[in-house]
């Protein structure tokens, strides 16, 4: 009999393991790069090094992880279909450099007022900003084109290099006398592009051909990705941001959520590990018409997914009032009750990212993004609600997750049985065939 980590392993889609690993540098990585700023460089040169690391994280990859969704899910079909990966990888990278230079003409042109409002006043820092947008978009084509072809492998050695330069080059940077806050910015843009080419070299070594996907389809998948990524990102951070509009003189009460709200979305870290090899191996499926192995994958993520919220969840609703004093000297403002409603919210909101993603393999980028409307404006609404605004703000969420995951739940069943026929016909219209001669059986 295997360990219960093995058969946990074993249910989740191929590729997860050799991710993980990575994963786990590259999310210890942030720490440790921020601690090791924190006793390099000076409170301010501090404090504009965590702000520029804040909205690479945020804005960043609210704009070019769909980049890195999208190119997996055809990278994966196309080589179901036996094409290559890439005339997709030249067209996405295209399409991510128009994004990105768009992008850095802001960043130009805002120079100023982001350096006076963000950065204290230090310019080069808007700079290192640019540079780590240049890196997080090369970085998210590789690992699509990697995720896609399956190749977790380099995967994950690309993003346990990149987190190894983060944390090695900013342990470097004081033992050379760079006590300079642009020389951290620089570690983002180093990083991603020097751990990027371990995996280009295996995506270059794919030659197999087929044609280029539209650029239509493009635009429009990646652009509504990117609403969807940038409501998800809304709602996961809803709680604080609203009782801090809300209620601003509630300070400690934002600060306890705040610790509250980390505690409670743990969980997340470690599905960062499953969300590449589960779009993958969704996506082939789809390619493929395998409706079996697309429903197997499916049903056992999300149990696995509520499996990790629950053994999470129980300790941190016990324990969380009493755990936020001891780690964050929180004040105690909170109750296990509102550990509660965090925790089933944070289940619900996987949940939604799990459904979204599968449609997303379905091709169904549009329903994806309309649950999330939903769920917004649930969100907006409940929040809005008499009572006290700590306890609305996390209704709120838990409410606006559920209704997300609902409605995605609800667009698979109605989109499983018609886009199986749909794929396999596209398929064999490309290649010549009767799409009647290659549709798979009742």
């Amino acid at each position: 009999m295997g360990s219960p980590i093995a058969k946990v392993f074993g249910a989740l889609p191929p590729g997860v393991r050799l991710v993980a690993g990575g994963t786990v540098v590259l999310g210890a990585s942030s720490y440790i790069y921020l601690a090791l700023a924190g006793y390099s460089l000076t409170t301010a040169q501090v404090a504009g090094v965590s702000v520029l690391w804040t909205v690479v994280m945020s804005v960043g990859y609210g704009l070019f992880s769909p980049v890195e969704l999208e190119l997996t899910r055809l990278v994966s079909a196309r080589d179901v279909a036996g094409r290559g990966p890439l005339p997709a990888v030249r067209r996405v990278l295209l399409l991510a450099g128009g994004v990105l230079a768009v992008v850095l003409a802001a960043i130009a042109f805002g120079a100023r007022p982001l350096a006076d409002r963000l950065f204290g006043g230090d310019i080069a820092l808007v700079a290192g900003l640019g540079g780590a947008m240049v890196g997080l978009a090369v970085s998210s084509v590789v690992r699509g084109a990697l995720a896609g072809l399956g190749n977790f492998r380099s995967y994950g050695a690309q993003l346990a290099v990149d987190g190894g330069l983060r944390i090695g080059l900013a342990g470097l940077l004081p033992v050379f006398g760079l006590h300079s806050a642009l020389a951290f910015s620089l570690i983002l843009v180093v990083a991603p592009l020097a751990a990027s080419v371990i995996g280009l070299r295996s995506v270059l070594a794919d030659r197999r051909g087929g044609p280029a996907p539209a650029w239509s389809g493009l635009v429009r998948g990646i652009g509504l990705l990117t609403g969807s990524t940038l409501l998800a990102q809304l709602m996961v951070n809803a709680a604080v941001v609203s009782v801090k509009l809300l209620s601003a003189q509630e300070v400690v009460l934002v600060g306890a959520l705040l610790n509250a709200v980390v505690l409670a979305r743990v969980p997340l870290f470690a599905y960062a590990a499953i969300q590449a090899s589960l779009v993958s191996a969704l996506s082939g499926a789809a390619a493929a018409g395998d409706h079996q192995e697309f429903r197997k994958v499916l049903s056992r993520t999300a149990a696995i997914v509520a499996g990790m919220c629950t053994v999470a969840g129980l300790p941190t609703v016990l324990l969380g009032p009493w755990l936020i004093q001891l780690l964050f000297n929180a004040q105690p403002v909170l109750g296990s009750a509102d550990f509660l409603w965090l925790v089933l919210g944070t289940l619900f909101f996987m949940l939604a990212t799990v459904f979204g993603q599968a449609l997303m393999s379905l091709g169904r980028h549009r329903h994806q993004l309309l649950s999330w409307v939903a769920g917004t404006v649930v969100l907006v609404v409940v929040t809005l609600l008499p009572g006290a605004v700590g306890t609305r703000a996390e209704l709120g969420y838990l409410a606006g997750a559920a209704v997300s995951a609902a409605g995605m739940l609800w667009s698979l069943f109605r989109s499983l049985p018609r886009v199986r026929q749909a794929v396999v016909a596209d398929h064999a219209n490309a290649d010549g065939q009767n799409p009647a001669s290659v549709i798979p059986g009742p």
